[in-house]
């Protein structure tokens, strides 16, 4: 009821509320964005209030943001921990 208990960051800024476990990928998760929103035709806001955008435009992007990040972390596993390593 009434409380701001996270979520995905839509209301304000655009997320501004959203702490980074690693800090220093701010700058690569935001040039993901933008090459997410790019590839979807998506125009993002020049000033980074989101607040104006669909709901729908806006969890596209974070949607296929986060199946690439998974798709980055399988792959850095699967060199990591090798290909022999398969059930």
């Amino acid at each position: 009821m009434g409380g701001n208990g996270g979520g995905g960051g839509g209301g304000g800024g655009g997320g501004g509320n959203n702490i980074l476990v690693v800090p220093q990928a701010s700058q690569a998760l935001n040039q993901l964005k933008y090459e997410v929103a790019q590839e979807l035709g998506i125009a993002m806001p020049p000033d980074g209030y989101y607040g104006y955008m669909a709901t729908r435009d806006t969890g596209a992007v974070g949607g296929h943001m986060v199946r690439r990040m998974v798709q980055l972390a399988e792959q850095q596993l699967a060199t990591q921990f090798g290909q022999g390593m398969q059930r």
